[in-house]
């Protein structure tokens, strides 16, 4: 299939992302380079890509329409394009995480191919159309990638398979100590939001979300604030939330292998004396805990220290 970009009438870009490119005096570029770099299919580079990978991350909606933010991890191998409009995930949900009670035939998926070690992302949406224990099938919807930016390079290696296994799971509806230290201590985190509705550009979206330690402040046990950097302007996340507040995060404790999986409702701060506080910082996030789960010793990758800091831009806090 020759590389084309998107193909369709209707713009790559929902209401939502068109309304902040708008607000912002970017829409009209946006549309161009969204129209060459956005399609409908994998091109021949990402089912390669994909094809390398040993984990995968995953955003999902639940029946009560509450995103959360996963992660799906296997051999090199298990993520299999049959063809340029499909994919096929050998794997099944890690212990604990809510990616379990997500999949269901017809339901909207986005998936984050990222590979730390070498800082290369590409996002796909799409939607499922198998779920069985051999693993799940995905209809690309959208397919695109991802600069470098932000990304933190950490290198991984399996572990043993006994170390693979979650040793607890504990649901919570406000951060303790335990939780409060794993976000203080974190420079990578996921975050899954969606606007679902009848166009070709909705569905659900994973995106990484990186800084220096301590970029995600804990101003309560149910909130936080997250500085939002220069970006690709599509604005992906922040446009479903223009649309649905309710989103979901993951972060992982690359040392131990612990999730921490949250969601709840989310508020994008456009200016003011909050976003003041944050030199390099564009706007503000603020997110409401509902409930989430913390997962111990589930993540069966062990990992490096990061390589280089490739925060140096996001502000001294």
């Amino acid at each position: 299939m020759a590389n084309s970009g998107w193909s369709h009438a209707e713009s790559p870009f929902h209401a939502g992302e068109r309304a902040i490119q708008t607000r912002l005096g970017v829409r009209d570029r946006l549309e161009r380079q969204g129209r060459q770099i956005i399609r409908d299919y994998l091109p021949d580079q990402h089912r390669e890509f994909f094809a390398q990978l040993a984990y995968v991350l995953v955003g999902t909606v639940d029946r009560r329409g509450q995103p959360w933010a996963s992660i799906l991890v296997g051999k090199p191998g298990f993520i299999h394009t049959p063809d340029a409009r499909t994919l096929h995930l050998a794997a099944q949900p890690l212990v604990g995480d809510p990616l379990a009670q997500t999949l269901a035939e017809g339901n909207d998926i986005g998936l984050l191919g990222i590979e730390l070690h070498t800082r290369r992302r590409n996002r796909i949406n799409g939607t499922l159309t198998a779920v069985s224990s051999e693993g799940m099938t995905v209809a690309v919807g959208q397919s695109f990638g991802n600069c470098p930016q932000y990304i933190q390079m950490r290198r991984f290696e399996p572990r043993s398979t006994g170390a693979a296994i979650a040793t607890s799971v504990r649901s919570l509806t406000a951060l303790t100590d335990v939780e409060r230290a794993m976000i203080a201590a974190a420079d990578t985190f996921f975050i899954a939001t969606a606007y679902q509705a009848a166009t070709i550009a909705s569905g659900v979206d994973v995106s990484h979300r990186g800084g220096q330690p301590g970029f995600v402040r804990i101003d309560s046990s149910q909130t936080l604030m997250i500085p939002d950097f220069s970006g690709n302007l599509h604005f992906n996340t922040f446009g479903n939330l223009e649309l649905n507040p309710r989103a979901g995060l993951i972060f992982i404790d690359f040392e131990r292998g612990n999730l921490l999986y949250l969601t709840g409702t989310a508020k994008v701060i456009w200016q003011g004396d909050d976003v003041a506080a944050y030199p390099g910082a564009e706007r503000l996030l603020r997110f409401y805990l509902s409930e989430g789960l913390l997962v111990t010793g589930s993540l069966p990758l062990g990992w490096s220290p990061p390589e280089s800091p490739y925060w140096r831009d996001t502000g001294p806090w």
